[in-house]
């Protein structure tokens, strides 16, 4: 029989060996590139809708391919239910703040985020979203605001970030006025200063294709895009700035937003929800391709916080029009799936807060964001 104290040594024992293997699992394995893919608003209810129009019940979306699961929460510095803002500056310096915060703590003091750490590191980094490039989700990794409506000033750090590649929506924060009176206040046209800085700006998606820069903005609406011909896809716009990104030699981080899919669910618009998480898992698809063609990179699909309370009710196979129930307007308190494949991807499993997320990209990459 054991004694008390050598079943203690024992089991402390046991617990620095768990601890160093963790240690080595974690340091073998390090992502040259991380691909992080958002769908806003994007709950449980929004995949399983996606799933029945498209695959169908017993079928697999792309992200539903990936490995290691997990679940995140969402909720803000104040508030158990998060806004936008306040979720993306979560997922992209690590610490909580107030509803309606770019990239600022509650106090106001600038976050480092994940992409300002790959650019330390002289990665390439890029930013691509369906609604316009200055809204919270994409704002928060490359720009610094107390109010996420500072919009004019969102895309004036935008340009300077360093960020290499910028395409989505949003062409009115960035020129002068016009005739119809869409443009900027103080009429600066961001668009010709970023092209003195070695920018190659497009505006449509053939010119976007056609670019060899490996320096672009491409803004292809004036506000919010419509997800719809003659416009870039998602998925087309991931991969042209994976395009790019992936010329450097010391890797890149990129962050792609699925932004109308929370527009959607605002409305209560099951046809259109479906049609842009489907429309997201295009774009999953092809990153994964990507992925598992290079072994060297890290892919996150995840959600800034989940809208709608969308629960499906029924979806019969001989009519694709789905039954569902939604529980109000706007955002809810509920937890987000996490999606993972590739090298550092089992560090995702299980339940997180999600300032986790970049907090472990940053650990992978021995680098420091937030604070």
């Amino acid at each position: 029989m054991f004694h008390s104290s050598t079943v203690r040594r024992s089991t402390a024992l046991l617990a620095v060996i768990l601890f160093l293997l963790s240690l080595s699992c974690f340091a073998g394995e390090s992502p040259r590139n991380i691909i992080l893919l958002i769908g806003d608003g994007m709950g449980i209810g929004a995949i399983t809708a996606a799933r029945c129009a498209g695959p169908g019940p017993d079928g697999k979306l792309a992200m539903d391919t990936m490995p290691v699961v997990g679940l995140a929460k969402t909720q803000s510095a104040k508030n158990l239910v998060t806004d936008s803002a306040a979720a993306a500056t979560a997922l992209a310096t690590g610490v909580k703040t107030t509803n309606g915060s770019i990239s600022v703590d509650p106090s106001g003091n600038r976050l480092r985020t994940i992409l300002e750490a790959a650019e330390e590191l002289g990665k390439s980094t890029g930013i691509v979203s369906t609604k316009f490039i200055t809204d919270a989700t994409p704002a928060a990794f490359v720009s610094h605001v107390a109010g996420r409506d500072q919009r004019e000033d969102i895309a004036a750090q935008m340009i300077v970030s360093r960020a290499d590649v910028i395409l989505g929506g949003g062409r009115k924060d960035f020129v002068p006025k016009t005739d119809t009176g869409e443009g900027r206040v103080d009429d600066r046209d961001l668009l010709a200063e970023a092209a003195k800085i070695g920018f190659a700006i497009v505006n449509s998606r053939e010119n976007m294709l056609a670019s060899a820069s490996d320096k672009l903005i491409g803004l292809f609406a004036p506000d919010i895009m419509q997800t719809q011909s003659p416009e870039p896809t998602i998925r087309e716009m991931t991969l042209r700035a994976i395009s790019s990104l992936c010329k450097n030699d010391k890797g890149f981080f990129l962050m792609s937003e699925g932004g109308k899919i929370d527009s959607c669910e605002h409305a209560n618009n099951i046809a259109g929800c479906v049609k842009e998480t489907l429309d997201f898992d295009e774009a999953v698809s092809s990153v994964l391709d990507f992925a598992r063609k290079r072994g060297d990179t890290l892919v996150i699909v995840t959600a800034d916080h989940e809208t709608g309370g969308l629960a499906v009710l029924d979806a019969d196979a001989d009519n694709p029009k789905l039954k569902a129930g939604w529980l109000w307007g706007g955002h809810t308190g509920n937890m987000v799936p996490i999606f993972a494949e590739g090298p550092g991807s089992e560090l995702f499993a299980g339940v997180h807060d999600n300032t986790e997320i970049p907090r472990l990209f940053a650990g992978l990459w021995g680098s420091k964001i937030g604070m």
